[in-house]
């Protein structure tokens, strides 16, 4: 079972820890990811990977989808009368602090239904939210936005493989395979 860190509903027997953040942590965690993510954005490849002399073209799927080539929305945009995706989709939720060269991509998703994933509970918002809170006490700014691949699988084991894959090329610290890797301040396990 998981908890929020920020829930108002704590009660005496369990309430929700302070986290003071200051704005020194807060840059140091988003340096980390960026350290490890901004190779990737830039489309090098991380670790040792033996090379086909005779390919030119990758074999791992996950490389080919570039997270910043697809459209950027408002992660509310899940409020609007008539959504822009519908169906199977992979989707990127992505910070753009203005002091580091590269975005931060904290979640990665896959869904069957695109137009209704987001409509409902989904642990992500309110990490996200606990996110986007400790940046404003900090007074550090952010540009969070969802974006949505929309040539995934429609077979769920294909896409959830595709996922996973790109969970662990990216390491996003929101999904949950990857929180102790970051010490994500913004979620808790329980």
């Amino acid at each position: 079972m998981q908890g929020d860190l920020f829930s108002a509903g704590a009660t005496a027997a369990s309430p929700t820890p302070e986290l003071p953040l200051d704005t020194q942590q807060l840059s140091r965690w988003q340096s980390l990811l960026h350290e490890h993510q901004a190779p990737l954005f830039r489309g090098e490849q991380r670790g040792s990977h033996q090379t086909d002399l005779f390919t030119t073209h990758t074999t791992d799927p996950a490389a080919a989808i570039d997270p910043t080539e697809l459209t950027p929305l408002p992660l509310n945009f899940w409020r609007w009368p008539d959504s822009p995706h519908r169906g199977a989709a992979i989707y990127f939720v992505l910070d753009r602090p203005p002091a580091l060269e590269q975005p931060l991509l904290l979640y990665v998703g896959e869904t069957l239904a695109a137009d209704r994933r987001w409509k409902g509970e989904h642990d992500c918002k309110a990490y996200l939210a606990a996110y986007g809170e400790a940046l404003q006490r900090c007074c550090l700014p952010h540009q969070l936005s969802i974006r949505f691949w929309s040539d995934a699988p429609t077979d769920t084991r294909a896409r959830r493989a595709l996922e996973q894959a790109l969970i662990q090329r990216w390491l996003p610290p929101f999904n949950k395979e990857t929180r102790q890797r970051w010490s994500t301040p913004f979620t808790v396990e329980l």
